[in-house]
């Protein structure tokens, strides 16, 4: 058994690098219950959108999260009304369903203000059938009174209820104690050595990621079929060619035979790219040269990019088109993944084996670039060049001053500055900083984190 953790959650984005896969937690319940409100409370920050009315959330959001110091992945669903004609509420009730599917954790909201409808009986037969542990909590119980009123919904079956507010705060930690007591125990990364690079094959369905797999280890390992979602599960592949060592690890379009539309494909692209990224060192972003990049492909490299996961863009399919949609379909790809402009773009085909030395290649790259550390001394040198040649600007009229930089962490490459004043350094000479940085040291293929803190007074004084 783990020790379990006693730390409050103190909300906000939590720090790549964890020893084991993190929990995935969905929050479900009827349109405008308050699910958003309490996704950006356990968040720490408002990334859901959230209105008074019904069906604002028409996707999922994601966010690393803690609970109780435990590190989770929180999914907040659209409304679920198994009753509704509307198509719309008809794809978000699907989404649901394949949130409950691949979720460990379900955190179930009632309207504490409201009595319990036929909708709510469903969904809580819904989530009985699903197998997965529940909590669930009566939110808008602003008060005592409004809590005691919300007693009501026991007459669902449920076991247990948790007044809360999400808007207050109130009873928030009875809910995460009850999140974190059925939580799955933590495991370690298994089956192969962790100093192995671990490479994880994401993408949107059919862009043939099962293909690569199969063109790279030179085995028909993989189920390769022209439908979206023919891979059953994610599968690790070992691969060894002289000195070159990785593990792959292949991502499913839908983990289990079912019908489902595109919308549900699509959405377990995501999830299956999360489980994948919890395991894995370097990320390969398949996409098929000719339908070309899309906003999944952006959510998914932006997942990688958060996760602090290095990254390679791979246009695969490449041998089925012509030289002119090739490069626009790589000029919207660089459009679209403007954000990570240090990820290396290749052309591949997985069919007939062109460029996939290249993608090995770039892949060791990336791997490398990811543990790789500057000695301190390096980086203050060139950090004296860099405040020689362009100090950074006063904020409200008072001068900010960079003592020394160090490196901290590596899986991402870490920066510690030290500063007189953390808040004043301007977003614009912290892009600045980080561009100088990946001029001098490169970096390419990996995201690099650089934090500034205030100085200590154990500090060595300034010269």
């Amino acid at each position: 058994m783990s020790r379990r953790s006693k730390h409050r959650h103190a909300g906000g984005p939590v720090p790549a690098g964890t020893s084991g896969p993190r929990p995935l937690v969905a929050i479900v319940g009827r349109p405008n219950v308050g699910k958003s409100t309490l996704f950006n409370r356990l968040a720490g920050e408002p990334l859901a959108i959230v209105e008074d009315r019904p069906g604002v959330t028409r996707d999922r959001h994601y966010a690393d999260t803690l609970i109780l110091g435990r590190e989770v992945v929180l999914i907040d669903t659209g409304g679920f009304d198994p009753h509704s004609d509307d198509p719309m509420q008809q794809g978000i009730a699907g989404h649901v369903r394949l949130a409950l599917e691949e979720c460990d954790v379900v955190l179930a909201v009632l309207d504490g203000a409201a009595e319990p409808t036929q909708a709510d009986r469903e969904a809580v037969q819904l989530l009985r059938r699903s197998g997965k542990p529940v909590v669930y909590v009566a939110n808008k119980a602003d008060s005592n009174r409004a809590a005691w009123e919300s007693t009501s919904h026991y007459t669902l079956g449920l076991d247990g209820l948790i007044p809360i507010s999400a808007l207050h705060g109130r009873g928030l930690g009875d809910m995460e104690q009850a999140l974190f007591d059925v939580l799955p125990e933590p495991t370690e990364h298994e089956a192969f050595d962790l100093d192995i690079p671990r490479v994880a094959l994401v993408g949107r369905p059919n862009a043939g990621k099962s293909s690569l797999v199969n063109r790279l280890t030179g085995e028909q390992r993989q189920l390769v079929d022209d439908r979206p979602g023919t891979t059953v599960d994610a599968v690790d592949t070992y691969y060894e060619d002289g000195e070159t060592r990785f593990v792959l690890i292949d991502t499913a379009g839908i983990r289990r035979k079912r019908a489902v539309d595109d919308v549900g494909v699509e959405a377990m692209s995501i999830f299956q790219a999360i489980r994948a990224m919890e395991r894995s060192h370097v990320v390969v972003l398949v996409i098929d040269a000719h339908a070309g990049a899309a906003e999944q492909d952006a959510k998914i490299a932006g997942l990688a990019v958060d996760r602090g996961r290095a990254l390679v863009v791979a246009l695969n399919k490449s041998d089925l088109v012509d030289r002119d949609t090739l490069a626009k379909s790589m000029d919207r790809t660089r459009e679209i993944l403007a954000f990570c402009p240090w990820a290396p773009l290749i052309t591949i085909s997985a069919k007939t084996g062109k460029g996939t030395k290249t993608l090995i290649g770039r892949i060791g790259d990336a791997a490398a670039e990811h543990t790789k550390r500057v000695t301190t001394s390096d980086i203050n040198k060139f950090f004296e060049e860099v405040l020689a040649k362009h100090p950074p600007p006063t904020m409200h009229g008072r001068e900010t001053r960079l003592y020394y930089v160090t490196q901290a962490e590596v899986r991402p490459p870490t920066f510690v500055v030290v500063t007189n004043e953390p808040e004043g350094v301007h977003f614009s000479y912290q892009r600045y900083v980080t561009n100088q940085i990946r001029e001098r040291f490169g970096f390419r293929g990996t995201p690099i984190r650089i934090r500034y803190r205030p100085k200590k007074k154990a500090d060595p004084d300034e010269r």
